[in-house]
């Protein structure tokens, strides 16, 4: 029995080839995005795990300095003295081969905690051979963008973080020309009785270890944005796949009542069908694994570019086939196929033997879940406001945008539903009065394709709003930073001076060091506030004489960030070292920065900071070209070191672009996933459509009537759902810029409105769904009269 079931259940398969190329490319391209985005955050993680690992970063408590950003051999020696067990660190960047840089770090493998990098490798590895000359162990890319400078010898270890060399702290002080170290890792195990590190090293401040890094912690938000449009374009995939199980099972009514009245008991016919489905499932997930590799392996450059811009971060650049991200594929790929799957298996488990055959059966059973999908989506827009009110957190912003997409999605058949019966009500002919009723009818089937249409063009308003927002913020506020001519690196700042006095209308220079203010990692400026910083930088909120008081020393200004998440306002104290504190003045823009900032007067900084002078500098001047040339000629400086404003806002602009790029093709995907849905729906309601449309052909109605109909049915379904999709896309551009920006990064865009890239994209939509009937629309002019004679003839 057993085997002429399945060989009846596999007997459809073959007549309907073009079901089972649907249900496998639903399941391919839904795997295969998913896979995409899990691989390349895969990836991504890994390599910030690898930097953890070989540095010590996380792994073990840390010296830094409090100001400055070196610690001296004189502070080392102390601590070695007083018997704490301490291994210096150098860190720094030289230029590679291919205009980027290589992170150089050097270590002492004397005295650094066992476990980091190379230094807790056994067998072969010699430690003797890593002192004095020694090698300097990288990956084979780090070694590619090597090979034009002059460098130790070089090992190659996989296990070493992408962009990074790891040599001997004596090498690396030679090859980064210091002398001093960047930090000083404390060993997990100390001698009893020791002096308190505040005693010892008063002007050195301790960073506890802490579980995982700290760039994946900071890239987080950009790793869970990646996540949410994976699950989004997995989730318009599945439709596709929902829609074809429907089909089949639509089409296997008579096959199912027949295998039941011939005595096939229920439960081995759903076994053998949910095994069918389950073999599909991993013929699709296995291709789509594949796919998504591919997808990968051409989003990965951009998302490491993207990382390195925005957070520093080093990715590695080759893409590893991880375990973690294809075996997820694959189960959420099974999981997903059960979940489309399991209504039609409780529809055939709850109906009677002989009314699984009947049409309108399975329409009744389908219309009882209605009443629980609008309560479903009541549910769910309520829960997105209490979100709005009294969510807090990253999660609840991407909470918020579940409920809000996955509630307007449930509720919009039945919004279609009543905007329907509207235009019937007010239909004038007999023909239009059909046309409206029969579109009614026909949204069941049409749903999930128009949920997954809705969802696609909401992700594509929203997210184009949010990344255009953006652009237009970020290209004034480069503007009002970038108001020098020229800007100009130098470790001889008195010289620099000297010269460019007599040459610039005005020297801008700028003094930096790594600091703690209200408890969080920042940096603190010193600047020099001329004209060219009152005419050109604007605030969020200021004093009335905030210029004046930062200049005179008396007050600060703060980055959005840093008061956000300090909760920070103007006229707040903020305290700088442990003997000064100053009022906050003015809160500015700081867009694109991860971290908390601050500035105070050029005065104050040297007298708190006197160790401390400037090395980046900007030059207001009317010859940019000639001043740059005479610096050259006469000053002797690097052409690297001279940038003009153009070429930094090119720069910045163009790692703005990159960071998108992701964003935007997985936009484009998920919308292409869209309407290929749309297409197999409609495909698939053509092919169960004969006695709705039969009677309407007897009664004078010719094929060819029918066929346009259809096709302007499938339009006006199409704009009815763009014109709900553009309040709910810009309700999702509101929390990305208002919620999710702010819990991610410390700061808020203002929102901005583009109707014609909205109105591009109903364009697209429509004719993208015009597209999809097109080929349905066809079939059905083309359908023979006797196929339509038969309708009458079975009694349907």
């Amino acid at each position: 029995m057993i085997g002429i079931t399945l060989q009846a259940l596999t007997s459809h398969w073959r007549r309907n080839p073009l079901q089972l190329f649907t249900l496998l490319g639903g399941l391919i391209l839904a795997t295969a995005l998913w896979c995409g985005v899990q691989a390349v955050n895969s990836e991504a993680r890994a390599s910030y795990d690898a930097a953890a690992a070989t540095l010590g970063e996380g792994q073990f408590d840390q010296l830094v300095p409090r100001s400055g950003d070196t610690i001296s051999h004189a502070q080392y020696i102390t601590l070695r003295r007083a018997g704490w067990q301490v291994s210096p660190v150098i860190d720094g960047r030289i230029r590679a081969s291919d205009g980027g840089s290589i992170r150089i770090v050097g270590l002492d493998p004397l005295t650094a905690p066992g476990g980091i990098g190379p230094l807790g490798a056994t067998g072969d590895f010699d430690v003797a051979d890593f002192l004095g000359n020694g090698p300097a162990f990288v990956t084979a890319d780090t070694a590619m963008l090597l090979e034009d400078i002059q460098t130790p010898p070089l090992i190659i270890d996989p296990g070493i973080a992408p962009g990074t060399a790891l040599t001997d702290i004596g090498v690396a002080q030679t090859w980064l020309s210091k002398d001093s170290f960047t930090r000083l890792m404390i060993a997990p195990i100390q001698p009893i009785g020791l002096r308190p590190l505040i005693d010892i090293a008063p002007e050195l401040d301790l960073q506890p270890a802490q579980t995982g890094s700290d760039v994946g912690r900071l890239t987080d938000s950009f790793h869970l944005n990646l996540t949410a449009f994976g699950l989004l374009s997995f989730a318009v995939g599945i439709f596709i796949v929902n829609g074809a199980i429907g089909l089949a099972f639509e089409q296997r009514r008579p096959m199912v009542r027949t295998l039941r009245a011939l005595g096939v008991p229920l439960r081995t016919l759903i076994a053998m069908m949910a095994t069918e489905l389950l073999l599909i499932a991993l013929v699709g997930g296995l291709i789509g694994i594949v796919l998504g590799y591919i997808v990968a392996s051409a989003l990965l450059p951009d998302v490491a570019a993207t990382l390195e811009g925005l957070y520093g971060a080093q990715v590695s650049g080759t893409l590893q086939l991880r375990a973690s991200w294809w075996l997820s594929g694959l189960a959420i790929c099974i999981a997903g196929t059960a979940l489309a799957g399991s209504g039609a298996f409780w529809q055939i488990a709850r109906m009677p033997l002989l009314a699984s055959g009947q049409p309108r059966a399975w329409a009744m059973e389908a219309g009882k879940g209605r009443r629980i999908q609008a309560l479903a989506a009541c549910v769910l827009l309520i829960l997105g406001l209490a979100l709005t009110l009294v969510g807090q957190g990253l999660l609840a912003g991407f909470a918020l945008l579940g409920c809000l997409l996955l509630g307007a999605a449930l509720a919009l058949p039945i919004l279609l539903s009543w905007v329907l019966a509207f235009a019937q009500n007010r239909a004038r002919t007999v023909t239009w009065e059909w046309f409206w009723a029969d579109t009614r009818q026909q949204l069941p089937g049409l749903s999930l394709a128009l949920m997954a249409l809705l969802l696609a063009m909401a992700a594509n308003v929203g997210v184009s709003t949010m990344v255009s927002s953006f652009r237009l913020t970020f290209t004034g506020f480069l503007d009002q930073r970038l108001s020098s001519e020229l800007y100009i690196r130098s470790d001889d700042s008195t010289a620099l001076e000297a010269f460019l006095s007599p040459r610039a209308d005005e020297v801008l220079p700028l003094m930096i060091t790594q600091t703690q203010l209200a408890g969080l990692p920042s940096e603190l400026l010193g600047a020099r506030i001329g004209q060219t910083y009152r005419d050109n930088w604007s605030f969020l909120d200021a004093t009335s004489n905030a210029w004046d008081d930062v200049a005179k020393g008396d007050a600060i200004l703060v980055n959005e960030q840093l008061a956000r998440r300090a909760d920070l306002k103007l006229g707040d104290s903020l305290q700088i070292t442990p003997d000064q504190s100053l009022s906050i003045a003015g809160i500015f823009g700081d867009y694109g920065n991860p971290i908390g900032k601050a500035i105070i007067g050029e005065n104050l900084f040297q007298s708190l900071y006197p160790a401390i002078s400037a090395t980046q500098f900007g030059v207001r001047t009317k010859d940019a070209a000639g001043l740059r040339s005479a610096l050259i000629d006469e000053l002797s400086l690097p052409e690297g070191n001279i940038i003009d404003q153009a070429s930094i806002k090119a720069f910045s602009i163009e790692v703005f672009e990159r960071t998108f790029t992701v964003t935007t093709a997985l936009n484009v995907l998920t919308l292409s996933v869209a309407g290929f849905a749309m297409f197999m729906s409609l495909l698939t309601l053509a092919t169960i459509r004969l006695p709705q449309l039969a009677p309407a052909w007897a009664l004078g109605m010719t094929q060819r009537e029918l066929g346009r109909l259809e096709t302007i049915r499938a339009v006006v379904l199409a704009v009815l759902t763009a014109i709900f999709a553009l309040p709910l896309g810009l309700m999702l551009a509101w929390v990305l810029l208002a919620i999710v920006n702010v819990e991610a990064f410390g700061w808020r865009l203002p929102m901005f409105f583009f109707p014609w890239d909205y109105a591009r994209l109903g364009v697209f939509a429509l004719i993208a769904a015009a597209l999809a009937a097109l080929w349905p629309a066809w079939r059905l002019s083309r359908t023979p009269p006797s196929d339509l004679l038969k309708v009458f003839a079975h009694g349907r």
